[in-house]
C-alpha cells in the first residue's frame, strides 16, 4: 500500500464516510487487501460489536423495567407495557437467532441490568427505589419466556 493512497482513505473516512464504507466494501469484495484503511476497518468492526451489546443491554433493561412495573404497580397496568415486554423480547429473540453468542452477554450482564432496570422503575413511577426488590425476582428464562408476565 502506497502512503499517499494511505493517506487519502485514512482522510476519506473522515471526509465521506459513505463512500470510504463504499470504497472499503468493493476493496474486500475484490480481495484487494493492499488498498484497505486497516485501522479505521477495525474500529469499525470492534465498534459493530460494541453497539450490538449496547443494543441487548437496552432492550432487556426494558423489558426489566416493564415487568417490575407490571408485577409492582399491579393498579396502573397498561396494555403500553405487555405491548412493550413483547416487543422487546421479540427483538432479544431477533438478536439471539442471528448472533447467539450474544445469549451468553445478557447472562452475563442480567444481574446488573436488573438493578439498572429496578433503579429506571423507581424513577419512571415515583416510588421507592425499597418498592422493588434487591434481589431479583424473577430469572433470566422467565424474562425470555413470551408468555410469562407475573410472579408467582
Amino acid at each position: 500500500m502506497t502512503t499517499e493512497f494511505t493517506a487519502k482513505t485514512k482522510c476519506l473516512y473522515d471526509t465521506d464516510y459513505y463512500l470510504w464504507l463504499q470504497q472499503t466494501a468493493k476493496s474486500l469484495a475484490n480481495r484487494d487487501f493492499t488498498t484497505l484503511d486497516l485501522d479505521n476497518l477495525l474500529d469499525e468492526i470492534e465498534s459493530l460489536g460494541k453497539r450490538e451489546k449496547k443494543a441487548i443491554k437496552s432492550k432487556l433493561r426494558i423489558v426489566i423495567l416493564h415487568l417490575l412495573k407490571w408485577n409492582y404497580q399491579v393498579n396502573k397496568r397498561s396494555q403500553s407495557w405487555i405491548y412493550s415486554i413483547a416487543e422487546h423480547r421479540q427483538r432479544l429473540y431477533d438478536d439471539f437467532e442471528t448472533s447467539p453468542s450474544l445469549k451468553r452477554y445478557c447472562q452475563d450482564i442480567f444481574l446488573q441490568v436488573y438493578q439498572e432496570g429496578r433503579k429506571l422503575a423507581a424513577k419512571e413511577t415515583g416510588l421507592s427505589l425499597n418498592h422493588f426488590p434487591e434481589t431479583c425476582p424473577f430469572s433470566l428464562e422467565n424474562i425470555l419466556d413470551e408468555n410469562w408476565l407475573e410472579i408467582s
